[in-house]
């Protein structure tokens, strides 16, 4: 302070100086008592904007009742119309253990309903994994294909379909092909960007973006030199799409989901923590090395999982973090749970919308999720311009 007052008055002819008389005890008493005292956050400011927050078993009660609906219309609505009735009650009859031969039981329970529950499953995934990257680099632009897992396991599925690679383990050879693509391109890009001992965030997001580049480049290459009869449906399932759904793919997604979510909500101080810096997150005892790795994998797993499955479908995990934050703040002991259900939501709807909007045809689902996620992204964007981790 001294130094700053020296620098302005040297501009201007100094005073003759006032000879000032010691302060004694009662002057330094009123001199505190006339400091401005420090700021305080105000106790009533802070109780409405937590009352601005809905309760957490609200919202995911709400949020459940959604993803009810719209699986309820997924199964029902189509090329053949089924009311709820007939839905509920063959699901009924099935779970109870009577087959339903009926057109309506083999259209709900073979065809729509692992659809739906499928899409489910990797909206969940593809939204957990896009939180949990924008906490790992800390962008708020970050989502689970930033790291280049999806152009692996592209890679690993472009191989299957063009030049027969796994072709004894039958409708698992796509399955197993992505999964071990997304398994080489996470070790790779964790292997580049490690600096040290530590996972920087700044490397990781260059080196995945640079290895993202070079797996596309394989997978071009891949589709020039193949089977020209067979690119068309690699070009589908390069843009995403559920319509080789079945209830064998469904059990490996569903376990790395519950098992990823465990371990999340078990950390939700400690990603509330890193979300705030490297340092703070340090400071408040985390180990911050190892808990980017861990957050590295399972982000890798269930984008390579959901790769497996359904191709390669963008934005969900970059529009709908945003859209759980602003409704339920940016607490991930909340954001996670809601993410979970409003991303299954949110990917039957646009399953539902792919096979209804061009019906007989089906878009695929990554038209469906551009179309839907760029708009509300630039809505957002516009509406309140984002500062990730700040408190709501």
């Amino acid at each position: 302070m001294q130094q700053d007052g020296d620098e302005v008055t040297s501009a201007a002819p100094r005073p003759s100086p006032v000879p000032v008389p010691p302060a004694s005890a009662s002057s330094d008493a009123a001199g505190a008592a006339a400091a401005p005292a420090p700021a305080r956050p105000d106790p009533q400011r802070v109780a409405v904007r937590r009352r601005d927050r809905a309760p957490l078993p609200v919202v995911m009660a709400v949020c459940a009742v959604l993803l009810l609906v719209t699986i309820v219309a997924g199964v029902g609505f189509g090329s053949v119309g089924l009311s709820p009735a007939v839905v509920f009650h063959v699901v009924v009859r099935q779970l109870s253990g009577h087959q339903v031969n009926s057109v309506a039981g083999i259209i709900v329970w073979q065809i729509r309903l692992p659809r739906v529950l499928l899409a489910a499953v990797v909206g969940a995934a593809l939204t957990t994994a896009g939180a949990v990257v924008q906490v790992l680099v800390r962008n708020a632009l970050a989502d689970p294909f930033l790291l280049g897992v999806s152009s692996g396991a592209s890679v690993g599925a472009t191989a299957v379909l063009l030049l027969g690679v796994f072709a004894s383990l039958g409708v698992w050879a796509i399955s197993v092909g992505s999964v071990l693509g997304a398994l080489v391109a996470m070790a790779v890009v964790f292997g580049v960007s490690r600096s040290g001992r530590g996972l920087a965030p700044t490397q990781l997001i260059l080196c995945g973006v640079v290895l993202s580049a070079m797996f596309e480049s394989v997978t071009s290459f891949l589709i020039f030199r193949g089977n020209p009869q067979a690119t068309q449906s690699v070009l589908f399932w390069l843009l995403g799409s559920f319509g080789l759904a079945s209830w064998n793919q469904l059990p490996i997604p569903a376990l790395a989901l519950v098992a990823v979510m465990v371990y999340l909500l078990a950390q939700g101080r400690s990603l509330n923590a890193l979300a705030m810096g490297a340092e703070p997150a340090a400071s408040l005892g985390v180990d911050v090395h190892r808990l980017r790795r861990n957050l590295f994998f399972a982000a890798s797993l269930l984008a390579g999982v959901a790769v497996a499955v359904s191709g390669v479908i963008g934005f969900v995990g970059l529009v709908v973090p945003h859209i759980v934050r602003l409704i339920v703040g940016s607490d991930h002991r909340r954001v996670l749970p809601v993410g979970v259900l409003f991303g299954a939501a949110f990917m039957v709807l646009g399953d539902l919308l792919a096979r209804t909007i061009v019906s007989p045809q089906e878009m695929p689902m990554g038209v469906i999720t551009a179309f839907i996620g760029a708009p509300t992204l630039l809505f957002l964007i516009r509406r309140r311009p984002y500062l990730y981790g700040a408190t709501q």
